[in-house]
């Protein structure tokens, strides 16, 4: 049986930043680091499209937008004082018609709070900035949206803990007894317990007593590569539907310098539908496909317009003409294969049927459940994990303090 002061359950990119906080405001404190497959981020944490945000989506009153500018800045330091690479392309965003451009400003005003650089150009200004992207009269430039790899950030991440931090792989999250945690291969006496298991926290934070209102609404996310690394110089994103978590079809730029289009963001079956039956879960198949039906046929967030939507991007030929929008230049036959897919942990509301559009945070019994990290969770990272230790030690035993 292990002995620790702090378990994290999770060892993506929030749990291993909280195991990075946890060491710098505790040092010599022993901790562990449950992760139920055999590397670190091998989920959302390391197929995500390696973005670092700049923070003008987000409304001055969330979480993201005060995690966000500080999470880039961060994390950009954090690539460049290690040596790992970085992208720093900068993007645009750009309206496809007349009824967008308020979208661009209400974006401009939304950074402006938020103490984003984020700059209003016009058509000339954009063909400078970037000569392939298409607008109708304004767009958005954004000189602090980068790309990193993120996999190769999360064991960097990883691979720079002391001594007294262990990370146990293959170990899966069973439930608890009183100060014990139960996993597949033993049980592990804990002081402080971190929940940061992405598509199951909801799972880990029933056996505490928290996350109770709350379920997982799994989406799938896929992108198209496409083989000519000059289309572009930075990312090009269309204006979004600020209503729903998610960006709309656009062109990143990656790490190396390549572009993809996607994401798709497509209703998944079980948590961890990857592909047509790889990890099948029966009890997950029956329990999210009734949620789904619920969803659909009362029409929740427009649930039923967003799935025709999604599974339309099966199709590669509506896939393509999504992205036509936003450039002048463009070769069908140069679009490649899809990208390994990755599912979006989207967090439900059960009172209100609805999506949970925020990072959400919940405290129970010597224990900090992250219930919500979606994007731009990898982007937010350390800045969220600071939050997440600081509200817990105010949670914890005097001892810790």
């Amino acid at each position: 049986m292990h002995k620790t002061d702090f378990l994290i359950v999770g060892g993506g990119i929030i749990g291993l930043s909280i195991g990075r906080e946890l060491v710098r405001r505790f040092p010599g404190s022993r901790l562990v680091i449950l992760e139920k497959e055999n590397e670190v981020a091998f989920h959302a944490s390391g197929r995500n499209s390696g973005v670092l945000h700049a923070g003008f989506y987000y409304s001055s009153d969330s979480l993201k937008a005060r995690f966000t500018l500080a999470g880039n800045q961060a994390l950009t330091s954090y690539c460049l004082e290690n040596g790992l690479p970085i992208n720093r392309c900068g993007k645009v965003v750009v309206a496809t018609n007349e009824s967008e451009i308020e979208g661009i400003y209400e974006l401009k005003r939304r950074g402006d709070r938020n103490g984003v650089d984020v700059r209003l150009i016009d058509e000339k200004e954009l063909n400078e900035i970037e000569p392939n992207a298409r607008t109708q009269d304004r767009a958005l430039f954004s000189p602090t949206t980068s790309t990193v790899n993120p996999k190769l950030v999360c064991r960097h991440i990883a691979a720079r803990f002391p001594t007294n931090v262990q990370l146990l792989f293959e170990r899966r999250f069973m439930g608890r007894e009183k100060d014990h945690a139960i996993t597949n291969k033993e049980k592990i006496q804990y002081r402080y317990l971190f929940n940061a298991a992405g598509l199951y926290a909801d799972h880990v934070a029933r056996h505490f007593g928290a996350g109770r209102d709350f379920t997982m609404i799994p989406f799938k996310g896929i992108y198209l590569g496409y083989r000519d690394d000059n289309l572009l110089q930075r990312h090009v994103y269309p204006v979004p539907n600020l209503r729903n978590p998610f960006l709309g079809v656009h062109f990143t730029k990656t790490v190396d310098g390549h572009v993809k289009i996607g994401p798709t963001a497509i209703p998944a079956f079980w948590r961890e539908n990857y592909d047509f039956a790889g990890r099948f879960n029966l009890r997950e198949f029956a329990e999210i496909l009734s949620r789904e039906a619920k969803l659909f046929l009362l029409n929740r967030f427009n649930f039923r317009r967003l799935a025709f939507e999604e599974m339309r991007k099966y199709q590669r030929g509506f896939f393509i003409a999504e992205s036509r929008k936003l450039l002048k230049r463009l070769d069908p036959a140069r679009f490649g294969d899809y990208t390994q897919p990755g599912i979006r942990a989207q967090l439900l509301n059960l009172k209100t049927d609805e999506l949970v559009m925020d990072f959400l945070i919940e405290h129970a019994e010597d224990s900090t459940h992250v219930l919500n990290a979606v994007s731009p969770a990898f982007t937010s990272a350390f800045s969220f994990a600071a939050r997440i230790v600081e509200e817990a030690a105010a949670n914890m035993k005097p001892l810790f303090i």
